[in-house]
């Protein structure tokens, strides 16, 4: 009986050491793609990074989850950069494109929008204590904001309200490539942070603002480099799931009636993305998160200056 317990324990230490492998695995495992002129992205268990190269040095927009997988997206900003980072640019205040700053010095140029700065406050306050203090923005705008290092102009706008009500966009001038976080999911779901400001209603509106700029390329949030039109197709379908989901919901139905009759069709192709042990974005997920909103059921919350 002894000897089983020994073997039983021995498999279960063997499994757990197996996983945890992976585990770490998949969350050190980066991927890096040059997108157009000087712009690089970096693919991993997060957010998409963007890297741009300047004549005095890297910059930075997102740092993904961990602070392990942000030492290596630091080693590859210096590499493809030229040079360490003189900047980080967060697109919103969401833990998988912001906990990797604190890989970065103290005290690091950290530019984000004074709304994700206030949800940072609000939401993640015990994550920017002690050291990851120092990493936290301290370069905040509200409409527009502009950056001008080595050779390189770097443009960040505000447009409206979308996957939040503080994500900011970024403009690589010179290069023509937008980084649009989590304003774009590729090809797949988006999540919708109502509680942060998030408006399925307001976003292809802030999309069309975004449509405006001058640029070739998309880094999205999350899936593969795009293109404008690709950005455009992601608005229409927003369009699409506001205006067909506010109908069922002005016709008076319940939940469970629009996740059964709603009939989209600018969605084809998209996949469900799950994040493990907190949601699965898939179709039923952003018509509930739309349903919630046009009802009022869900509301966002005051931050302390409100």
């Amino acid at each position: 009986m002894a000897r089983k317990i020994r073997v039983a324990a021995a498999i279960v230490v063997f499994v757990l050491g197996l996983v945890a492998l992976y585990l770490y695995h998949s969350i050190t495992s980066l991927e890096s793609a040059h997108v157009s002129g000087d712009v690089h992205i970096v693919f991993g268990l997060g957010g998409n990074v963007g890297i741009l190269r300047t004549a005095k040095g890297a910059v930075v927009v997102d740092t993904m989850t961990f602070p392990i997988q942000a030492r290596g997206i630091r080693e590859l900003a210096t590499e493809l950069g030229g040079g360490p980072a003189r900047a980080i640019v967060n697109t919103h205040y969401h833990s998988d494109h912001t906990h990797g700053n604190p890989a970065w010095p103290v005290g690091i140029r950290v530019v984000s929008t004074e709304r994700t700065q206030a949800y940072l406050n609000l939401f993640d306050s015990e994550f920017w204590q002690g050291d990851a203090a120092g990493t936290v923005p301290n370069d905040t705008f509200e409409q527009t904001h502009e950056m001008r290092i080595g050779d390189k102009t770097i443009r960040s706008y505000y447009m409206g309200r979308g996957h939040t009500d503080g994500d900011l966009v970024v403009l690589f001038v010179e290069d023509r490539v937008l980084h649009a976080g989590d304003l774009f999911f590729h090809r797949f779901y988006p999540n919708i942070d109502l509680e942060a400001g998030g408006s399925v209603r307001d976003w292809s509106a802030t999309l069309e603002k975004v449509l405006e700029l001058e640029f070739d390329h998309v880094i999205p949030g999350h899936g593969p480099v795009a293109s404008r039109e690709d950005l455009a197709g992601f608005a229409r379908f927003m369009k699409e799931l506001a205006q067909t989901v506010g109908q069922a919901a002005a016709k008076g139905l319940t939940l469970e009636q629009t996740l059964e009759t709603v009939d989209l069709k600018e969605d084809e192709g998209y996949s469900p993305m799950a994040i493990p042990l907190i949601m699965n974005l898939d179709r039923d997920f952003v018509v509930k998160r739309a349903w919630e909103e046009a009802t009022g059921v869900v509301k966002p919350v005051a931050l302390p200056s409100e």
